[in-house]
């Protein structure tokens, strides 16, 4: 069976499959579309099975192809990876790399991302800030920056995590004289809190234990948003408590606009995360750009972050 796989023909199946059509696959390997049907009816002829249900409208994969598809991806991934990591030390970055990342993320990366480019000019970058996570991913991304706190979901994704923001639980002085001052997260489940949407789950919010376990506190609120700085203004106008990254969170304390709470358990920390979606694919574009984001992270200081 191993002699009928023809990698250029299963190259081209799995286009075929990414473009979800084989005039996109045609344009992508900048073949003639005649040339992309030839080759996957060659590899189903081959493979004595068919691969693909095709329509006017659609194209679907049989369970023979999406097998195949399965299996075959990740190893054209880390071939196609590996040829230019091989080619990285002879020449420049070249490319288009398709990234995206919260609205926020800019003020911190907007300036290291500036930087990449302008040190690689053959780099063409896409950068939406409109998609995020796993949904980024589907649309075709190289890669997403995304926030998380507390355990990571299981899944075929791959993380890594490029900086890790120490976080504080606050409360506006007037709700604190409304509501109480809680000093266990088991209170925080009756007091009106500030949650976050898609990014981070919503609710429960994430404490870590002092055997570094995470703990997880289901809390109330009315006021859910995905955004620091959104939760942050909640957290000073008295709406709920809030779990917010340190940094952001300095003059208002200074200030007296908020106080922060002392609870049992310290907050699981807020993660800047790249994902990307599978450990060989990440291409040279995408591993320089991610070292250089580590480096200039590690470089500030935690105030700065």
């Amino acid at each position: 069976m191993l002699s009928k796989l023809d990698l250029n023909t299963v190259r081209v199946y799995a286009a075929v499959v990414d473009e979800q059509s084989f005039a996109g696959a045609a344009r992508q390997l900048q073949l003639p579309a005649s040339n992309v049907s030839r080759h996957v009816a060659a590899l189903e002829r081959s493979l004595g099975v068919r691969l693909l249900e095709r329509s006017t409208r659609h194209l679907r994969m049989t369970e023979a192809g999406r097998l195949l598809y399965q299996r075959a991806k990740p190893l054209l991934d880390t071939l196609a990876a590996t040829a230019e990591e091989l080619g990285a030390g002879e020449q420049a970055l070249r490319g288009p790399l398709r990234m995206c990342m919260p609205g926020e993320a800019p003020l911190l990366l907007g300036p290291i991302i500036a930087e990449f480019c302008a040190s690689h000019p053959g780099v063409e970058l896409q950068c939406d800030t409109r998609m995020a996570g796993e949904q980024a991913l589907r649309e075709d991304m190289d890669l997403a920056i995304v926030f998380h706190r507390g355990d990571q979901d299981d899944s075929t994704l791959v993380t890594r995590e490029l900086a890790s923001l120490p976080s504080l639980v606050v409360g506006a002085p007037g709700l604190i004289a409304r509501a109480g001052m809680p000093t266990r997260t088991a209170q925080l489940k009756t007091l009106p809190c500030i949650t976050t949407l898609s990014a981070l789950q919503g609710q429960p919010w994430r404490f870590v234990d002092t055997a570094g376990r995470m703990v997880k506190v289901p809390v109330r609120s009315r006021y859910r948003v995905n955004s620091g700085a959104l939760a942050l203004a909640g957290a000073r106008q008295g709406i709920g408590y809030a779990i917010l990254a340190a940094g952001p969170c300095q003059e208002d304390l200074a200030a007296g606009r908020l106080v922060e709470v002392p609870l049992e358990l310290r907050p699981a920390p807020l993660q800047l995360l790249a994902v990307y979606g599978h450990r060989h694919s990440a291409s040279a574009r995408v591993r320089t750009l991610l070292d250089l984001i580590k480096l200039r992270l590690d470089e500030m200081t935690p105030a700065q972050a």
